[in-house]
């Protein structure tokens, strides 16, 4: 099934659910590194999603309700955002598809407030949530 190929800056947008923390999302942008172009912009290609990094996001979940902050990460690819015959350079070129899988890493903990003061996040990071991508390209697929 075809698909349209992402390009250098396009957009990752991630949702805001983490299992138990709740994340309020900023957008991400992919960097192409492909050799190829659609326009002047460099194809996604499998690899470029590792470098998607979105840090100074705020968190909290039910326990620790003063918010603490983090990094969100892409973690793995859908089945359907990877080309299995589009490649560039001999590397399959990353497609819009569906949802990928996604991580919270913390940098800041939220913090639980009690009265002998507030006790911090133990979590380095949560998993579990997901993203998709919002692609520029309305000409170009790939399969």
């Amino acid at each position: 099934m075809s698909d349209f190929v992402l390009i250098d800056g396009d957009t990752v947008l991630f949702m805001p659910t983490f299992g138990a923390a709740t994340v309020v999302p900023q957008p991400g942008k992919l960097q192409g590194s492909g050799p190829a172009t659609q326009g002047s912009k460099k194809l996604c290609v499998d690899g470029d999603e590792k470098n998607v990094s979105v840090p100074g996001c705020m968190y909290m979940t039910p326990q620790y309700c003063i918010p603490g902050s983090g990094t969100l990460k892409i973690d793995s690819l859908g089945g359907d955002q990877k080309a299995s015959k589009t490649k560039t350079g001999g590397v399959a070129v990353l497609l819009k598809g569906g949802n990928f899988t996604a991580k919270f890493e913390v940098q800041s903990p939220a913090q639980q407030p009690t009265p002998s003061g507030p006790i911090p996040d133990a979590s380095p990071q949560y998993g579990g949530g997901s993203g998709q991508f919002i692609t520029t390209n309305t000409k170009f697929k790939g399969s």
